[in-house]
């Protein structure tokens, strides 16, 4: 019977649990100590897998058999997903920054009020809200949306204002807080985004809502004609440029 490991614990069963997530898709350290870090990973890794029966992992943080077995038994699973309610915050066993977190509370609030264009494409109040000035109506405000988001952190901007994705997923990839597409990295809620356009003309960006059972749940502004969530199958995004997390504070 394997070991139920939980924080604290040491050792080569810490460090096989520890090379289990990185290879499932949840990186950690395998320096055989159970931290916070693969700590986090676990609950993660419990919050979006079910067991032998089919039935959801307990998320406590702790390796019991069922998920043992999980760890073990990657073979994927038929799951029917309930319809998601955009409107509230995922569970903060989800992870994400704090900083993340508070802009896709904010994005939350922006969908709930009705947050759209009006007028036309690229027009009407919410969106010169969102361009604050540094393009005119009629421009694609997707990044605009996400810096206004993040500009309402209460310990100050994190990033310079911007209504380009480019620049800005250019701008936290120099910061070194972007994960290219094909990188070990789960996204999780408060996460930024990032696809390229078909005709290559700008890039497209949002927020990560999060993920659950190889599904990427998002909140979008420009996706159409409004902040809207959208759903999409993790492994085969086209198109996808990678994920960023802005840390802090």
């Amino acid at each position: 019977m394997a070991r139920r490991l939980g924080l604290g614990d040491t050792g080569p069963e810490v460090q096989r649990l520890q090379a289990l997530l990185t290879q499932r898709g949840y990186p950690v350290a395998a320096d055989g100590a159970f931290g916070e870090e693969t700590r986090a990973a676990l609950l993660r890794f419990q919050a979006q897998h079910v067991d032998a029966h089919g039935e959801p992992l307990a998320v406590d943080g702790h390796t019991g058999e069922p998920t043992w077995w999980s760890l073990a038994n990657p073979q994927p699973f038929v799951f029917h997903a309930p319809d998601i309610d955009f409107t509230r915050m995922p569970l903060p066993e989800l992870g994400g920054s704090a900083r993340g977190r508070h802009a896709l509370s904010m994005a939350l609030e922006e969908l709930k009020a009705g947050a759209a264009e009006e007028g036309g494409s690229g027009r009407g109040p919410w969106v010169r809200k969102y361009l604050n000035g540094h393009a005119p109506e009629g421009s694609p405000w997707c990044a605009g949306f996400v810096s206004w988001c993040f500009w309402k952190d209460p310990s100050g901007p994190p990033f310079p204002y911007t209504v380009s994705a480019r620049k800005l997923f250019g701008e936290l990839g120099q910061r070194g807080w972007a994960h290219l597409s094909g990188e070990a990295y789960t996204p999780e809620p408060g996460d930024l985004v990032v696809w390229s356009r078909a005709d290559g003309t700008e890039d497209h960006i949002g927020l990560v809502h999060h993920v659950a059972y190889g599904m990427l749940y998002t909140v979008e502004g420009n996706h159409g004609p409004r902040v809207a969530g959208f759903s999409y199958v993790l492994h085969t995004m086209e198109r996808l440029l990678g994920f960023a997390q802005v840390p802090g504070p």
